[in-house]
């Protein structure tokens, strides 16, 4: 079979079904589900890279494969993904047919987010990473369903989102602690996605 199979790329396997997967809940109107599908690919992504490292006999080829997977995981899962739910979640705030300016905003970002993916060091980032969708874009959705203009807030973050991609910022990579910091975020914001679903926020 074509491709590699052990441990070292289960993670980055398993990130990409949670992005189809999402898209699909998306356009079911299953939106909620599409955010956590989100959130839970951004968690696997902080750890594919050191499970992967913990490999010390990949061949080169092994290596160049996990880094092009890598890769194209990040525009599906944090590119594609929150454009989709984005664009399907129109349909929670009006029922007139989404407009062009909603649309371009939503493509806008996605060419960000694949543009930034080059550059960068061991390090740092060169530019905000594609990943931090996982948390802003539910950061904005969430805003969104709490205040009034909820596409506006929801366009206006990914478009901010999209210009610090490509914004030459170096951004230091985090630790494990700040992995740990970022997942809480993460769950808290599920947990107010969650709240506000049933009406109690």
């Amino acid at each position: 079979m074509i491709g590699f199979y052990d441990y070292t790329v289960l993670a980055t396997y398993a990130a990409t079904a949670l992005g189809v997967t999402g898209m699909f809940q998306a356009v079911e109107g299953r939106h909620l589900t599409a955010v956590f599908c989100l959130l839970a690919a951004g968690l696997l992504d902080c750890f594919d890279g050191r499970i992967a490292r913990t490999k010390k006999d990949r061949s080169h080829q092994q290596q160049s494969f996990g880094i092009q997977i890598d890769s194209l995981n990040d525009v599906l899962c944090f590119g594609a993904l929150p454009s989709v739910a984005g664009y399907c979640a129109w349909s929670r705030w009006s029922d007139a047919p989404t407009p062009v300016w909603y649309g371009a905003a939503l493509c806008v970002f996605t060419l960000a987010g694949l543009i930034r993916l080059e550059g960068g060091g061991r390090k740092y980032y060169l530019g905000l990473p594609i990943t931090a969708s996982a948390l802003v874009f539910p950061l904005f959705y969430l805003l969104g369903l709490l205040l009034p203009g909820g596409p506006y807030i929801l366009a206006a973050g990914m478009l901010l989102l999209a210009a610090l991609y490509v914004t030459p910022l170096c951004i230091p990579k985090p630790g494990l602690a700040a992995i740990c910091l970022l997942s809480a975020v993460g769950a808290l914001e599920l947990a107010g996605l969650i709240l506000a679903a049933l009406g109690r926020l």
